[in-house]
């Protein structure tokens, strides 16, 4: 079966895969996960031919391990800075056989103490350690070494300046879902025929008809060339709210959807690229609630484990699916001409372009379908953060704020939270300070508590009493009182109250009792044995250590009859206080 739960069907009897190596063996091709493909030109390497030739072999190698064309740009840019600095060498090497510790070391003295830098290394190892050439001798010891994990250069929100970001995205998307709702219900009540012909709002809904099919408003050529609104006055200006805006989200409009759906559920930006439309269904039971099934893309995931799926429930006014059904409305229109233009279309985040792209540069995204482009680029969100006055692009950071705040892994491993999300970041540090405090007083407590609490003495007192473990100084000061007067403790209690004293009377019993509950370890439940046990066993360890091993197992010679049948009631609870 498929990662999606498809039956995995066989290709045809003529089908092949074109190797990515040209038969020159310099020109590598990439083909994405949607099929576009990119040529990369190792003949344009600054180095020998031969070594031309081996890292674009590496590179090839590498590449089935690729889904995107921005993974092999990556790379491409490493590889090409890597070949810059061999050219700059006084004898550089003519095939990567010839690279040596020295030149290595070089290379990674140059790009050390920077996240790109170290960025740089890992792509560079990564090639060469393809070719079987490097795989053993000094210099595939020099590629083993260790380089040191990038910190994340992004951090979480502080509260004010999420709240701010937050505010600006559901200001643009809430005013954008209004003015569409209102658009459309307008709209449908002219296809209904319910408006007066000839009126004002007849007029508009006309016009709202046009721009549903045709994706803009009627337009008039004027005498300079230039396209101008035909109906602007009526519409009230000529600006994309007034005009092609009253059924499309603009990009910026896009954009703060987007972030509003990171801040909520912790999605990528890369997601909203090929995020198919949500499939809902009434929830079990309910008549007012509509659960969405969400499909969720994870490149990074690898192959057959690229998609999830989550289930998000639109259950009122607060809860998490009413982001989802504003979404839908909002892009309804968009994506119902996006299917005339392109049938089997199904892509949620759809918006209406500013203008038609000359060529689609970015093959990993979604060609756009003039008027209509999908998902949210870098750019678009480096445009919006700049637009609104934000630091820089918020989808990292928002991202980072949602994940530390859940505080459970989105879209990644346990082990990327911790070290990824949660440890690097300032704004946890400091929220943790008080539980890191409280975590440490309390394992001082428990320290304490688990440490023999009485005296050592060399000889019994007469005026001490006896008890089934030590012999007790005075138990009407007990730190555990009884309410009819005197001590209530538990006999193994003793070995941690203050009023104890143990001389080498008592070494035998107690040797004893130690191995006893030693040898329960073995038969009891980790958590029973911890529960009822721990504490007790840390408490004579900490008392044979200061009476001395030596005499301490010496004194297991003399345990007596006595001793083991106290020794038996104790470890079965059968003896009270």
């Amino acid at each position: 079966m498929s990662g999606r739960g498809r039956r995995a069907i066989p290709p045809p009897p003529d089908h092949r895969v074109d190797p990515p190596l040209a038969p020159d063996g310099l020109v590598v091709t990439i083909t994405n996960k949607a099929g576009y493909k990119k040529e990369f030109d190792f003949a344009e390497l600054p180095v020998a031919e031969p070594m031309q030739r081996s890292l674009a072999n590496a590179f090839a190698g590498q590449s089935r391990n690729w889904t995107s064309h921005r993974s092999s740009r990556s790379f491409w840019s490493n590889i090409k800075l890597f070949t810059e600095f061999l050219a700059k060498l006084d004898s550089p090497p003519k095939d990567l056989d010839g690279l040596t510790v020295s030149v290595m070391q070089s290379w990674r003295d140059e790009n050390k103490g920077t996240s790109s830098g170290r960025n740089k290394q890992a792509a560079v190892r990564t090639i060469l350690r393809r070719d079987p050439r490097l795989a053993t001798g000094p210099l595939a010891e020099e590629l083993a070494r260790r380089i040191p994990r990038s910190k994340p250069s992004k951090q979480s929100y502080e509260e004010a300046e999420w709240e701010r970001v937050v505010l600006i995205a559901r200001r643009q998307f809430r005013s954008a879902w209004l003015r569409i709702g209102e658009n459309t219900r307008l709209l449908n009540r002219w296809r209904g025929g319910d408006l007066s012909r000839g009126s004002r709002e007849w007029k508009i809904g006309r016009i709202l008809d046009h721009l549903a099919r045709s994706g803009d408003v009627p337009r008039t050529l004027y005498p300079s060339g230039q396209f101008g609104v035909t109906n602007h006055k009526l519409l009230g200006g000529r600006g994309p709210e007034q005009t092609w805006g009253r059924l499309f989200l603009t990009g910026g409009e896009l954009t703060a959807l987007a972030v509003l759906l990171t801040d909520r559920f912790g999605w990528n930006l890369s997601v909203y690229d090929r995020m198919p439309v949500p499939t809902a269904a009434p929830s079990v039971g309910e008549t007012t609630s509509v659960t969405y099934q969400v499909q969720v893309e994870k490149r990074r995931a690898g192959g057959g484990r690229w998609f999830s799926t989550e289930n998000i429930t639109d259950s009122g006014a607060d809860s998490l699916g009413r982001l989802i059904t504003q979404a839908l409305e909002a892009t309804a229109h968009a994506r119902a001409m996006a299917h005339r233009l392109k049938p089997g279309a199904d892509l949620l985040m759809v918006a209406r372009a500013y203008r038609s792209e000359d060529k689609h540069a970015d093959l990993d995204r979604p060609a756009p379908q003039w008027p209509l482009s999908f998902g949210v680029s870098d750019a678009m969100s480096r445009w919006w953060a700049e637009s609104n006055g934000l630091g820089g692009a918020p989808f990292q950071r928002i991202r980072r704020t949602t994940v530390t705040g859940e505080g459970r892994p989105l879209q990644h491993t346990q082990r990327t939270h911790e070290s990824v999300y949660v440890l690097p970041d300032k704004r946890v540090q400091r929220a943790s300070r008080n539980v890191f405090t409280d975590g440490a007083l309390d394992a001082l407590d428990q320290a304490r508590a688990a440490v023999f609490g009485g005296k050592i003495a060399s000889e019994p007192d007469p005026e001490h009493q006896e008890t089934a473990t030590v012999d007790c100084e005075e138990e009407e000061t007990s730190p555990w009182p009884a309410p009819e007067g005197g001590c209530g403790a538990d006999f193994l209690l003793c070995l941690a109250c203050a009023n104890a004293y143990v001389h080498p009377g008592h070494h035998p019993r107690l040797a004893h009792l130690h191995q006893q509950i030693v040898s329960l370890q073995s038969v009891l439940e980790d958590r029973m044995f911890r529960e009822r046990w721990n504490d007790h066993l840390l408490r004579l360890e900490d008392l044979r250590r200061k009476v001395g091993s030596v005499a301490w197992e010496a004194s297991l010679a003399r345990v007596s009859e006595i001793d083991r049948t106290i020794v038996q009631l104790l470890v079965k609870g059968d003896l009270a206080p």
